[in-house]
């Protein structure tokens, strides 16, 4: 025992001799520091990983407990237990504080929620007293994810309260925040337990940490939607960021402009450029600090728009209609001044079992391969959205500027794929669970996911891009600090079999896009679900037409009588594109054009007759000539029966003997609908069901 005793004192003496003249770093923490559940403990948590980082200049101590609170009257105070003598005693020249998961249990905040604040702020001032030039900084807490036991009871608004509290708290006391929940929020893959980081977790705490101490985040970095040949959104205050070391300047010059910025002690750094006015003439961004220099060439400024949604969207120009394709194709051959980002993904959700570099890959978000900005070109356009071309080629025409388009549509995806993981936390959480066996998610999505990923070593961490969140993190998030004038839609395939929560998902996925970029009026031009003989579609197509007049700048192209019977990608796509053309031409630019086909507005009952008013009527009639087809009246919804229709002065009037009180009209109430109605434009009307005013 002696013997024992001896060598742990020479040990302690060796470990006080090697820290000499060192800096002495104090991890102070709950689990999450302590290493709880990470594999190889010693060698793998965030502060042994933190110590090779950092290297031999400095030396660093784990003075984490599992299960502590940041509260002094909580279930389990970090104040009261050995290991904050141990740190205090360490007078450590730099203090990392991670405290407040286990401040969640309903023991704590609820209880004592008030002393939160003093008590962090008696612990900042704490490690100051044991060495008056200690550098305090303080974390924000590692995530709880959804499928933590207490995350639906309470822990989510708690774990939000506190990190409110942790923000100011670094205000007030003058430390320096680090955000450890941005580093692991798009990795649930790495928390396995929902609430402790396994190894690589902890390396990518231990990497945020190191660059929050030494300042080094690797340099001057812009995002990678940045290149030659891009387009920069014309017309409004322009915000240009990106990452350097902290505290570097960083010098913007582009379009005769020079601005400097500093980057942040979290390497972020912004400037805003004056508006740009839309021209033809290239002109260079030159990005730099004293260590290194980012020159873009051949840009434009003009109006840049995002494509994106499922397969319709991601469907390509030489998969057009052959004579619209060929068509399409000598347009691009000269017309330089459309620009084209195209997203494509790097595993594709074909119906293959995906290899292990595609699992560990798509787990690391590298869903997409890289991409650059490319001239309009025959090549480039070739495998470029058709609709997205379309698109931009009447914008091109119309506005007579140049035109920059991105395209991260990916086949096969939900809404709830492209939203963001706050919001559907906080209003959705019923879709983020179970996703092999979720009701909520169509059976087909379903089957496809579970076929992908069989091979995975852990299928409940592999994540998959019909996932919920996981196309806003890899599609939407990355894009976040590049400006767009606005989104075009073509999505909804892979949630027809359930109207409900489509128009649940549907709105926050709205609202988490706008919220990401900080653009509450940004427009969203959306395609209604064409015609297929898929039973849910007329409800579903109705649902859209409801869901885009309930939703500010939000509005619908109807392709109806573009569908095909039994084909889910219809291939005539030019007509797709100018329709959402004309959406944005008048919506967002101010051009006097209709922009829609027939809206129903009411239907009244006269005699024996029920009247339709419609609104973009001018030019009221039929597509062939013929009466108005697929109109039905009903007295009970579902109970429904034809109606003849006649054009009368801009309305149609319909007539039915079998129903004496007309109560309710549909029109295009089929899945492939031979529905015929349209205005002076020739634009159809959108399929509906509505309720007859008395």
């Amino acid at each position: 025992m002696k013997r024992v005793l001896l060598a742990a004192v020479l040990l302690l003496m060796c470990a006080s001799v090697s820290a000499a003249g060192k800096k002495r770093v104090a991890c102070v923490g709950d689990s999450v520091t302590f290493g709880m559940r990470v594999e190889d403990r010693e060698h793998n948590c965030y502060p042994a990983q933190l110590q090779l980082l950092l290297g031999d200049d400095y030396d660093v101590r784990n003075f984490g407990y599992s299960g502590s609170t940041l509260l002094t009257n909580g279930h389990t105070p970090y104040v009261k237990l050995e290991e904050y003598k141990a740190a205090i005693d360490f007078a450590a020249d730099i203090a990392i504080i991670h405290l407040g998961l286990n401040d969640t249990d309903p023991r704590d905040l609820p209880e004592y929620g008030d002393e939160f604040v003093s008590d962090y702020m008696a612990l900042i001032e704490s490690f100051r007293k044991a060495n008056p030039s200690c550098r305090v900084l303080i974390c924000r807490m590692t995530p709880i994810f959804h499928t933590h036991r207490r995350f639906n009871t309470g822990t989510r608004e708690l774990y939000r309260q506190e990190q409110l509290l942790i923000e100011s708290i670094a205000e007030m006391a003058g430390t320096q925040l680090i955000d450890l929940q941005s580093v692991l929020y798009s990795r649930p893959d790495l928390m396995p337990d929902a609430l402790h980081p396994n190894a690589a977790g902890a390396r990518l705490i231990a990497e945020r940490v190191y660059s929050a101490l030494t300042g080094d985040y690797g340099g001057l970095k812009m995002p990678a939607v940045y290149s030659d040949n891009m387009v920069l959104q014309c017309g409004r205050p322009l915000t240009i960021a990106g990452i350097a070391d902290a505290g570097d300047k960083v010098t913007v010059k582009a379009a005769k402009q020079k601005l400097t910025a500093t980057a942040d002690c979290n390497g972020r750094w912004e400037v805003t450029l004056q508006p740009l006015e839309a021209s033809f003439k290239p002109f260079a961004m030159e990005v730099s600090t004293r260590d290194r220099k980012l020159r873009f060439e051949n840009l434009l400024a003009g109006e840049v728009w995002l494509c994106s949604g499922q397969s319709n969207m991601a469907f390509r120009l030489n998969e057009s209609e052959k004579s619209e394709y060929e068509e399409q194709l000598a347009y691009a051959g000269g017309n330089s001044s459309i620009r084209l980002f195209d997203m494509k993904p790097a595993y594709f959700t074909d119906n293959i079992k995906w290899s292990a570099d595609a699992l560990r890959e798509i787990n690391e978000l590298k869903h997409y391969r890289p991409a650059s900005w490319q001239e309009c070109s025959r090549e480039t356009a070739d495998i470029f959205s058709a609709v997205g071309f379309a698109f931009g080629r009447m914008l091109a025409d119309s506005l007579h500027r140049p035109i920059g388009l991105i395209c991260n549509a990916v086949g096969g995806s939900t809404t709830e794929s492209w939203t963001g993981r706050s919001v559907l936390e906080a209003e959705y959480p019923e879709i983020m669970y179970n996703l092999d066996s979720n009701p909520l998610i169509q059976t087909w999505v379903r089957e496809r996911r579970a076929f992908n990923v069989s091979e995975s070593p852990a299928p409940q961490l592999q994540r998959h891009p019909y996932d919920p969140c996981y196309l806003f993190e890899t599609g939407i998030e990355p894009l976040r600090d590049f400006a767009i004038k606005g989104v075009i839609w073509y999505q909804g395939e892979s949630n027809a079999h359930y109207t409900e929560a489509h128009e649940r998902l549907f709105r926050l996925m709205v609202k988490s896009w706008r919220e990401n970029r900080n653009d509450p009026e940004m427009p969203f031009h959306i395609v209604q679900l064409s015609s297929i003989e898929r039973p849910s579609w007329p409800r579903f197509r109705d649902s859209q037409r409801r869901l885009v007049e309930s939703i500010d700048n939000c509005d619908m192209a109807v392709c109806s009588d573009l569908g095909s019977r039994y084909n889910v990608h219809p291939v005539r796509k030019k007509a797709v594109g100018e329709r959402l053309a004309r959406l944005a031409l008048k919506n967002d630019y101010g051009f006097d054009i209709t922009a829609a086909g027939p809206a129903p507005l009411l239907a009244k009952n006269s005699g024996r007759s029920t009247t339709v008013t419609f609104g973009s009527a001018e030019g009221l009639s039929t597509s062939d000539g013929e009466a108005p087809r697929t109109f039905e009246v009903a007295e009970y919804d579902g109970m429904y029966y034809p109606a003849e229709a006649v054009i009368e002065n801009g309305t149609v009037v319909l007539h039915c003997d079998k129903v004496a009180r007309p109560r309710f009209v549909r029109y295009g109430w089929q899945p492939y609908t031979t529905a015929n109605l349209i205005n002076g434009e020739a634009l159809p009307a959108s399929t509906f069901k509505i309720e007859i005013t008395e």
